[in-house]
């Protein structure tokens, strides 16, 4: 009969030559062994639009005005970047697209050096802040903004004015109430959906984009959005809400999972 101590020995012996090749592999900048999972090359991307003049908006009825304060789509925004950093980690990519022009123009209004700010959060959380001009440069950079074969989205969230059709990307800053820069529902047919992971999170905080666009967002790139019906509330920039009775377009769904 055949002892199973002796197995045991060897087993051990495998076990520990295995555990002390991998850590020798990453202490001298070898790829390391899947048994310790891969490394997370991916991105997250949050877009914000611009805030709107006041000029403009004081002339509208006091409850129809909007961005009494200008930085409704930066401190939401910088706040979710702080969820991820302290999620993820200090390696993980993040990238932040912000519509500059309406900044410039709201910063002479307001005499701040709103700019400085944006840019300040840039430097404390490390994110790779990307100023935009134009609304194809969205799309642009979800396909080329990095080698999208090694580095996939693993997220993308959008903070700023919006309707049922489009990302107003800049709103009530060079019309009152007009949109001059804006990504339509019917340009996301430009973005490559093999830039996304399959289980990428897609969230709009703009107002009524589930009511549409969030449809077109997940034919595009075959990603559900999730989206509000109705319109959303920054009065808490730390987390914007649907004003009743509007909802968020997952809500059945979760609503189910609940049960």
């Amino acid at each position: 009969m055949i002892s199973k101590k002796p197995i045991r020995i060897i087993s051990l012996i495998l076990i520990l030559s295995i555990i002390v090749n991998v850590e020798s592999e990453a202490v001298f900048g070898k790829k390391k062994s899947s048994l310790f999972g891969k490394d997370n090359d991916s991105e997250y991307i949050i877009l914000s639009g611009g805030p709107a003049l006041r000029k403009w908006e004081d002339l509208r009825i006091e409850k129809y005005q909007h961005d009494r304060w200008w930085g409704n789509f930066i401190r939401s925004a910088r706040a979710r970047i702080q969820e991820l950093r302290k999620e993820k980690g200090e390696k993980y990519k993040i990238t932040w697209l912000v519509y500059k022009p309406s900044y410039e123009t709201r910063s002479s209004e307001d005499d701040n050096p709103l700019i400085s700010w944006v840019n300040s959060v840039q430097k404390k959380y490390n994110v790779n802040l990307v100023w935009i001009f134009k609304s194809n440069e969205i799309t642009n950079y979800i396909n080329n903004g990095r080698d999208r074969k090694k580095t996939k989205i693993d997220g993308f969230e959008y903070y700023g004015h919006s309707n049922r059709y489009a990302f107003l990307i800049e709103y009530s800053n060079d019309i009152i109430g007009a949109s001059t820069v804006y990504l339509h529902e019917n340009d996301l047919k430009q973005i490559r959906r093999t830039s996304f992971n399959r289980k990428a999170i897609c969230v709009s905080y703009g107002c009524n984009t589930g009511e549409s666009m969030s449809k077109k967002w997940r034919q595009a790139t075959g990603i559900k959005m999730r989206a509000a019906i109705g319109k959303t509330d920054y009065s808490n920039p730390l987390k914007p809400v649907v004003v009743p009775p509007g909802y968020w377009n997952d809500f059945r769904l979760r609503l189910k999972r609940r049960r």
